[in-house]
């Protein structure tokens, strides 16, 4: 522990002591922590901020459009609709794509882990809203 560490845990066990920190909102509930432990560690304050700003990076907006079109592939009956739900999703496909290829994504070893936790929570958000 280096000195500046010292010196704030000893403030810390200062404000414990004299219950500076027993009336604080939510004292003695759990945290709700962002859980972040997927994405990629040089990313995670730029998503913060966006998230901050209710803003999706294009990737996953891309994402979230492609798991809705695939939904709605699944249930359409309409020929011609499935066509253009097709023609939507190929085109959402290749974008999709082309970003992550320009990114280099791809080759990140937290790539495939990342990937696969944004399909299964924007899964859990379509089921939940219908």
């Amino acid at each position: 522990m280096d000195w500046m560490s010292a010196i704030v845990e000893e403030k810390i066990q200062e404000a414990m002591r004299k219950g500076d920190f027993d009336r604080l909102p939510g004292a003695g509930k759990p945290l709700k922590l962002d859980d972040d432990a997927a994405v990629p560690q040089e990313l995670r304050a730029s998503y913060k901020l966006l998230k901050n700003a209710g803003v999706l990076p294009e990737e996953m907006q891309l994402r979230k459009d492609m798991v809705s079109l695939e939904q709605l592939l699944a249930c359409c009956r309409d020929d011609s609709e499935r066509v253009k739900l097709d023609r939507e999703l190929s085109l959402k496909r290749m974008r999709y794509q082309s970003l992550m290829e320009s990114r280099g994504w791809q080759t990140a070893a937290a790539f495939g882990p990342y990937e696969e936790k944004i399909r299964q929570r924007l899964t859990e958000q379509e089921q939940d809203k219908g």
